[in-house]
């Protein structure tokens, strides 16, 4: 009887010590930015462009308006409208932020130690379904906290393919923007000395310039287009898709059924609170 006494306290005590690590210790440090450096350092690059590549539109938007005519302006309207797409693309890289030191503080705060509690009732009253209760618990806290820099691993090795497509689009974009307000500033001038009796074909190699400043910024929308897709699929998307993979997961994993015996339940409080003496033969 000793013996058996003595096993079950080193399987009460084990655990025990490992919900104390882990509210007291790991919970802290894992819900740290410095744990988490690598991959806060790679949603901080994702911001950094989104950022740029937003205020490239805007300025550009900006920029074309400044072409004298309306053959220009839906363009410029679509590079308005593409700024606030980045801005969505923005907001889900600020909640994968927020959720990677969240994520932390509850798997090794909250449900390991439960985890713990749950093993500790099945030793005291040999209820089987707690014991895979508490595994099953255990395993889901581990992958809500990898969730996070899973899909940041996952989605930096799509964007690495297009990140000099991307830093490509930013640069183009600001020359672009810089060309059409020296041309804009050109025509105001070629059209002052029209009126004031120039020659025609100054105005006509105007308008000709004009008109190729017209296609590039066509063709940099296309890039921006691109660009946003990039971003969305790295961002957005690919942390939903490993999400819905993870809640697929996590509800087969955690589909157990906990059935209440309470003879079994009061049995076992019974033997714990007083265990009865083994009969001694005669």
């Amino acid at each position: 009887m000793k013996e058996t006494l003595q096993k079950k306290s080193l399987h009460i005590i084990i655990p025990v010590l490992i919900a104390v690590l882990s509210f007291f210790v790991l919970s802290g440090f894992a819900s740290s930015a410095d744990f988490h450096k690598g991959t806060l350092t790679a949603l901080e690059e994702k911001q950094t462009t989104v950022l740029e590549l937003s205020a490239a539109s805007a300025t550009a938007s900006a920029a074309i308006t400044l072409i004298p005519g309306d053959v220009a302006t839906p363009i410029a309207d679509k590079l308005a409208d593409l700024s606030s797409h980045f801005l969505l693309v923005l907001c889900a890289i600020f909640l994968e932020k927020y959720l990677l030191t969240i994520t932390g503080s509850i798997t090794f705060s909250l449900l390991i130690p439960v985890a713990c509690a749950l093993y500790v009732a099945y030793i005291l009253f040999d209820w089987d379904s707690l014991r895979l209760l508490a595994s099953k618990l255990a395993i889901f806290g581990l992958l809500i906290f990898l969730l996070i820099p899973a899909s940041v691993k996952l989605s930096n090795m799509i964007e690495s393919t297009y990140q000099a497509s991307i830093e490509a689009t930013i640069e183009s974009a600001t020359a672009t923007a810089e060309e059409i307000e020296s041309s804009a500033d050109t025509t105001s001038e070629s059209e002052e000395g029209f009126w004031s009796g120039l020659v025609s074909s100054v105005t006509e190699g105007v308008s000709n310039a004009v008109s190729g400043i017209t296609d590039k910024a066509g063709e940099m929308v296309n890039r921006f287009i691109e660009a946003l897709a990039v971003m969305l699929v790295t961002c957005c998307v690919i942390p939903i898709l490993v999400l819905m993979a993870f809640v697929w997961f996590a509800k087969i994993l955690l589909a157990v059924d906990l059935p209440v015996n309470y003879g079994q339940l009061h049995r076992g409080l019974r033997n714990t609170i007083s265990p009865k003496k083994p009969k001694e033969l005669p």
